[in-house]
C-alpha cells in the first residue's frame, strides 16, 4: 500500500522540463532509493512533493490525499521530513536544541498558550525535550546532547540532522544524499542509523549517489534520466538493466 506517489509529474522551468510525466508510488514501510546521473531531476521531485516547487502538471499524494501544491511547512505537519545534501543546521547552538527545533512545528501553545497557560507551555516544553531525547538515545546519540554543532565530525552532524527530522513526527522521511561528504566509517554508521529509523516503522525515500549504499539499503530503486523515470525495481533488477547502464556509463 502506497504512502506516497506522485502521478504524471511534470515541472518545467522557463523552456526547461525537468521532470516530464513521471509517476512514482512509495509504499509503507519501504526504503525506496531514488538515482540518476546529475541533472536527472532527483531534487527537483524532492521539491516538488515537499512544495518547494509548484509542478507545472501532475499530481502529488500522500496517505491517499491529494497534497498538490502545499507549502514546505503544511507538507511538514502533514508528516514529510525532509533533509538537504548541505547540513542546515545551527552550528552554534547544542545538540539537543537542534532536535528540539524539530519538534516545534507540532507545538500548539507557543504564542497564545504562553500568554494565558504558562504551565501548559512548560508542560509541552518537557514533552518535546524528553522526546528529543528519546531519539536521540535510538540512535546512539544522546550522549553528544550538550555538545555544540560545530565541534562534531561531519558524519555526526549528518545524524544530528536525521535526528531533527525525526522529531517533526514524520511518517516519511525524505533524504538528500545523507552519505554526501562522509567517510567509509561514516557511511557505515550511516546505513546503521537508516536500518534503525527504518525498524522503528518509518518510510525512507532517499536520493544517493552511492551506488553501494543505495544498493544494500533499498527495498525498491527508481531511476530517473533526463527527467524521466526510466526505470523501477529491486536492486538487482536496476543493477542489470540496460538503460541504467546506458544511463550512467554513456554505451
Amino acid at each position: 500500500m502506497a504512502i506516497l506517489g506522485v502521478r504524471d509529474l511534470t515541472v518545467t522551468f522557463g523552456g526547461v522540463q525537468a521532470l516530464v510525466g513521471v509517476d512514482i508510488s512509495i509504499d509503507y514501510g519501504e526504503i525506496h532509493g531514488l538515482i540518476g546521473p546529475n541533472g536527472a531531476g532527483k531534487s527537483t521531485l524532492f521539491n516538488a512533493v515537499v512544495g518547494a516547487v509548484r509542478p507545472s502538471d501532475g499530481h502529488v499524494f500522500f496517505q491517499d490525499n491529494e497534497i498538490t501544491g502545499l507549502t514546505p511547512p503544511e507538507a511538514a505537519r502533514a508528516g514529510i521530513a525532509r533533509t538537504f545534501q548541505n547540513l542546515k543546521l545551527f552550528n552554534d547552538m547544542t545538540v539537543i536544541d537542534n532536535v528540539i527545533v524539530g519538534g516545534l512545528c507540532r507545538a500548539k501553545t507557543r504564542f497564545w498558550g504562553s500568554l494565558f497557560s504558562a504551565k501548559k507551555t512548560v508542560s509541552e516544553d518537557r514533552s518535546i525535550r524528553e522526546k528529543a531525547e528519546s531519539i536521540l538515545s535510538s540512535l546512539g546519540l544522546l550522549e553528544l546532547k550538550e555538545k555544540v554543532i560545530t565541534g562534531l565530525p561531519y558524519g555526526q552532524r549528518k545524524a544530528i540532522e536525521l535526528a531533527r527530522a525525526l522529531a517533526t513526527d514524520p511518517k516519511i522521511l525524505l533524504l538528500d544524499e545523507p552519505r554526501a561528504g562522509m567517510n567509509i566509517e561514516e557511511t557505515e554508521t550511516i546505513i546503521e542509523i537508516l536500518r534503525k529509523i527504518r525498524d522503528q516503522g518509518y518510510t525512507i525515500f532517499l536520493i544517493e549517489h552511492d551506488m553501494r549504499m543505495v544498493m544494500q539499503l533499498s527495498d525498491r530503486i527508481t531511476v530517473l534520466n533526463f527527467g524521466k523515470k526510466i526505470a523501477e525495481g529491486t536492486p538487482k533488477n536496476i543493477a542489470n538493466d540496460e538503460r541504467v547502464i546506458k544511463a550512467y556509463l554513456g554505451h
